[in-house]
């Protein structure tokens, strides 16, 4: 069964009209339910509760309730992915992402952060582990630290080593051949390498120098992976590591043998790739070489209502689709209800209901640099 979306107007099951209190009400008994569920013996009967809170999670705000239930939920959270099957545990995964942007990025959210960032890391690095856990837990450990753990250099540290030590061993062997990918790797590859992305856009500036000397001439050798997903997500990730070195150094230099590359994919005509791969392809890596060329990101507008935000940069695209990822087709409404800070913030929303300017724009990239410069200590 399905937790309802509670609009002005329901109704009972006679046709009655409810009154958003008295729905509100319902709602929050079938979330209590839930929850019941989740300590529940049936491995079934979890699940069922984990899928219910993932939907109520991603369609509604329910940050008052969840903030009074937070330890109970965490525990049992954690308990589903240290003792479930690894379908139970992508779910689980998937609602501590969910719970962590529904508590916001104070100390609520950092707390049950603390509870579920072990058990999420092992099972990342669990190679015994199920693919699609984790894969699921790598793109929970990405968000919930993103939103959770922001100013803290030592957690942001480690879990971007644990995300790491996944998609590295998609790296070229000495000889320079990359590796042939087992079954479902490419997706895990890619999880790991989106979440570990979006946390590069938390760290200083010290210590994004470090991270383009290592990575960034051996994810231009995966940019010849066989899996046309994976390909896109380094090529992305490539330009988000261009972008941000640009930022802290003006005279940051690509390569050209990068640039020979992308024109490649961007061009590629190849018979033995599905038709639907290459058209996927050629328009992710002609925004990809545009950049790179021009410095010139193809802008995009999202709008939710009256208000709307730009997607103008490479981070900022990384950040939107990682939220989206993990609020589905809520996203919109989540960043359109202003009780939830965390999400809005993220894009420099303002109350007046415009959208934002380039100067907002300046003032987030200033705070953004101060929050840096507090983790470069730690780092």
């Amino acid at each position: 069964w399905c937790l309802p979306v509670v609009s002005s107007v329901s109704t009972t099951g006679a046709g009655e009209p409810l009154d958003e209190q008295t729905a509100q009400e319902e709602t929050e008994d079938k979330l209590k339910q839930c929850i019941d569920n989740l300590m529940d013996k049936s491995a079934k009967t979890r699940l069922a509760a984990l899928e219910s809170l993932r939907g109520a999670f991603s369609s509604r705000l329910l940050c008052d309730f969840l903030t009074e239930r937070r330890l109970t939920i965490s525990d049992c959270l954690e308990r589903s992915l240290r003792k479930g099957g690894g379908e139970e545990q992508a779910a689980a995964a998937t609602v501590c992402a969910q719970l962590c942007v529904q508590l916001g990025g104070g100390d609520e959210s950092e707390e049950g952060f603390k509870i579920l960032r072990p058990v999420l890391s092992a099972i990342v690095i669990d190679g015994c582990a199920s693919v699609a856990a984790r894969q699921s837990c790598a793109s929970a450990l990405g968000m919930c630290c993103y939103v959770s753990a922001a100013e803290d250099g030592e957690d942001l540290v480690k879990s971007m080593s644990h995300l790491e030590s996944v998609f590295t061993t998609s790296y070229p062997n000495f000889e320079g051949t990359l590796p042939t990918p087992k079954a479902g790797t490419p997706g895990l590859h890619s999880a790991a390498l989106h979440a570990w992305a979006l946390l590069v856009t938390l760290c200083p500036a010290s210590r994004l120098t470090v991270l383009l000397d290592i990575h960034l001439l051996k994810l231009q050798a995966c940019l010849e992976s066989s899996d046309v997903n994976y390909r896109i997500a380094v090529g992305e990730t490539i330009a988000l590591l261009v972008e941000l070195g640009r930022d802290i150094d003006r005279e940051f230099e690509d390569s050209d043998m990068l640039c020979e590359c992308l024109k490649g994919l961007a061009t590629d005509g190849n018979k033995h790739r599905a038709k639907n791969d290459r058209r996927k392809q050629r328009s992710i890596f002609r925004e990809v070489l545009h950049y790179i060329e021009n410095e010139d990101f193809t802008e995009e507008k999202i709008r939710f209502g009256v208000e709307g935000i730009y997607i103008d940069s490479w981070m900022r695209r990384r950040v939107y689709d990682a939220f989206k990822e993990v609020l589905e087709s809520g996203v919109r409404h989540h960043l359109q209800v202003r009780t939830n800070s965390r999400s809005r913030s993220v894009f420099d929303l303002f109350p007046s209901q415009h959208l934002f300017n380039s100067a907002a724009f300046k003032a987030r990239t200033k705070l953004r640099n101060k929050v840096r410069d507090k983790r470069a200590d730690v780092m």
